[in-house]
């Protein structure tokens, strides 16, 4: 690489870099932010996870439900971040019309939609160590029987649903259709997909429907093998493809 290129990558970078920590500092700021990622998911925790003790029983394969609603929770970090905050963000942008600013000032076409992949996985990040933080004292957090697996649900997870945040964001007009929309998508998936009550105990109809939930899937590769509940290797394959699938479509619609 000739000095010219790398000169000319630094450049190009230096903005990028700005506008990334410019968003984050926006994110701490954000009331949306720190009550739907930050509280709601550690809230509903600690009421849902202290409903039904901490005796393994066999609506919860025979786990302690308070670990069971722990390992789950990962997963509604995941969707408020990319169903709810993201969205209103960014259809917010698009009302006031800093997108096209941010377009006339220069910054590379890639550079927003690489900001806000940042700023949601920072996010998630931010509130998954929150919600442990707390689970620890008062249910414990559960061992992690299988690793790796566990990681690699957690982080295309993560990656999927911040993508269709972006996409989201990007096709939806204003910040009030964007909070509508991803308040219908995020409640019923956590309901039926993370949140709500187990697989087991949900009627044959609600059963079929939380399957096919992508949220279903994220939250079956973690909790899984987290918990040792059996293999999820061809869950974690789906996972991986949709988050692929739904990063490339948010990086084409979402560039400057």
């Amino acid at each position: 690489m000739t000095t010219m290129t790398i000169e000319g990558s630094r450049r190009s970078l230096s903005p990028v870099a700005r506008l990334i920590r410019s968003e984050l500092v926006l994110m701490v700021r954000d009331p949306l932010t720190l009550t739907f990622v930050f509280a709601f998911p550690v809230v509903t925790m600690l009421i849902i996870g202290g409903s039904f003790g901490t005796t393994p029983d066999a609506a919860f394969e025979n786990t302690n439900p308070a670990h069971w609603y722990v390992a789950s929770y990962l997963s509604v970090v995941i969707a408020a971040t990319g169903l709810v905050t993201l969205p209103v963000h960014m259809a917010a942008y698009r009302e006031r019309g800093v997108l096209r600013r941010f377009a006339a000032a220069g910054f590379p076409r890639w550079s927003f939609a690489l900001a806000q992949l940042v700023l949601g996985l920072t996010t998630i990040l931010l509130s998954v160590a929150l919600l442990l933080a707390v689970a620890a004292p008062v249910y414990g957090i559960p061992p992690v029987a299988h690793l790796g697996p566990a990681l690699l649900g957690f982080a295309f997870g993560a990656v999927g649903f911040v993508s269709v945040g972006v996409l989201l964001g990007s096709l939806l007009p204003s910040a009030r259709s964007a909070q509508a929309v991803g308040l219908l998508l995020f409640f019923p998936s956590f309901l039926l997909g993370a949140g709500g009550p187990p697989p087991n105990v949900m009627g044959s109809a609600l059963q079929r429907i939380a399957d096919v939930l992508p949220l279903t899937l994220v939250t079956n590769s973690i909790r899984v093998p987290w918990l040792d509940l059996g293999s999820a290797t061809g869950t974690l394959a789906t996972v991986i493809g949709l988050s692929v699938v739904a990063c490339v479509v948010a990086a084409r619609r979402a560039r400057l």
